[in-house]
């Protein structure tokens, strides 16, 4: 049995996951909670916020995430690959700063104008 705290609404409510009981959700306020609960456990996910660099803008550093959510344990090769990256102004919230990641089917996008 496996304890988590649940993240998709602020409730945070206190979720029970049985693996051995086909990954059986109990403690959730809703739904969502139960998907979470057993998403966390069989493949777990996150969205990635960052910032590029960026030239001819206001700022020096542009911020940008990802457009879905991507396997937890790609983090650090996304991140090598935003690192990568030097954008050239003008750039709008939602462009395409890298297309299809690593493959994974998720695009890096612009979070802000600039």
């Amino acid at each position: 049995m496996t304890e988590l705290i649940c993240i998709v609404c602020p409730k945070g409510c206190h979720l029970k996951v049985d693996e051995a009981n086909d990954y059986k959700v109990t403690g959730n306020g809703c739904p969502r909670g139960a998907e979470y609960g057993r998403k966390e456990l069989v493949n777990p996910t996150r969205v990635i916020t960052s910032t590029v660099k960026i030239e001819g803008g206001s700022y020096r550093r542009l911020p940008v995430k990802t457009s879905s959510d991507i396997p937890k344990g790609k983090i650090t090769d996304v991140m090598n690959e935003i690192n990568k990256v030097t954008v050239q102004s003008p750039v709008h919230v939602g462009d395409v700063i890298i297309k299809d990641v690593l493959g994974l089917g998720v695009d890096i996008v612009s979070a802000k104008n600039m």
